[in-house]
């Protein structure tokens, strides 16, 4: 009788056992599983590729948006990303050149970020094949943040709410450059401009006045003989209005290159003076213009084109009109000018997710 009671006391204690293995063996502790981001791509945009390596989460995108404006990445604490690329004018800089923290200006004008998560290299030299790789380089740049990366990491450790903040979004215990760079990168792929008038009248929402049409058929259309025409189309093509490649657009003559754009990064002698295109979505407000901003509005801009540019020995094939220019008439100037102007997205400029979050 007390042989069986106790074999009874041990069955239930391992079916007691396994039931609780069955509640709660299975579920693991502290379980890393982070927000999918839904990024919304408006209808006239293609859809991105997003690196394996580094999804976009809520917790990603929302620490990445946090260090874009924080000025802990810089060496005074003076300084953030930001700093060089405003909001309100397309995420670039309106100066010609920005300035860092030691009074130091570099030699070109801050890209515009929009709609970057479409492009493969960046910089007006190429010389970062990815977002990732992008956002290494201002903090330790001598002429922008001037800090290192070492230092930082120690500034965003000793932080009251960066560990956490890095634990909630990549499951990390010690943060270092690796993770301060793909959580800007996340943040920066968000930044999609989709919403101007020229996308309302693509998805037919509104209509075009009689001369934006123009200067859209003017922006299509290549100069002839016959016919006006601003050949914009060839780098500046729709959806993106960039072709996201490099053409010496005839700014200078061979003995005037000030500065050697993509030959810096490739070494070749075909690469003199190509600087990567920018995209022509908010044009209106990302001046001055050119890798080193000489223009200063976008009428410069226009005549620039219209005077045919510079020979050079890698001037672009695509910059046909040298010496003689696009012949346009004031009034086609005024339409281009106007149809420019049609791809400035208030919403994009004004969107709180892309704000000081502080």
């Amino acid at each position: 009788m007390f042989k069986a009671t106790i074999n009874t006391l041990l069955v239930f204690l391992v079916l007691l056992i396994q039931s609780c293995c069955i509640n709660d063996c299975d579920e693991p502790v502290d379980e890393f599983n982070p927000t999918p981001y839904s990024l919304e791509i408006p209808s006239s945009l293609p859809p991105i590729d997003v690196p394996a390596d580094n999804p976009l989460t809520e917790e990603g995108v929302s620490l990445g948006r946090m260090l874009f404006y924080e000025p802990l990445l810089s060496r005074d604490g003076s300084q953030s990303c930001a700093s060089c690329h405003r909001q309100v004018t397309g995420f670039s800089d309106p100066n010609q050149f920005s300035t860092g923290i030691d009074g130091d200006q570099g030699n070109r004008n801050a890209m515009a970020l929009i709609n970057i998560a479409w492009s493969d290299e960046l910089n007006w030299d190429g010389s970062s094949i990815n977002l990732e790789d992008q956002a290494f380089e201002p903090v330790r740049n001598p002429v922008e943040m001037h800090d290192t990366w070492l230092n930082v990491s120690d500034k965003l450790n000793a932080h009251a709410e960066y560990p956490d903040l890095f634990k909630a979004a990549f499951n990390i215990d010690e943060i270092d450059s690796n993770y301060v760079v793909k959580a800007i990168a996340q943040f920066e792929r968000t930044l999609i401009s989709g919403n101007s008038k020229w996308d309302k009248w693509i998805r037919g929402e509104v209509m075009l006045t009689d001369q934006e049409l123009r200067g859209w058929d003017l922006f299509n259309v290549d100069r002839t003989d016959f016919s006006a025409g601003a050949d914009c189309f060839h780098c500046h093509g729709a959806p993106h209005f960039t072709d996201f490649t490099f053409h010496n657009n005839g700014l200078d003559s061979d003995e005037n290159f000030s500065d050697l754009g993509l030959y810096e990064i490739t070494g070749s002698d075909v690469d003199k003076a190509k600087f990567k295109t920018p995209t022509l979505r908010n044009i209106e407000v990302t001046g001055p213009y050119m890798h080193d901003g000489r223009f200063s509005t976008l009428e410069e801009v226009v005549e620039h084109y219209n005077s045919g540019g510079h020979a050079s020995s890698t001037v672009d094939p695509l910059m046909k009109n040298i010496g003689d220019g696009l012949l346009l008439s004031p009034e086609d100037k005024q339409a281009l000018l106007a149809f420019l102007r049609t791809l400035t997205d208030e919403e994009f400029l004004n969107n709180p997710e892309f704000s000081n979050p502080f």
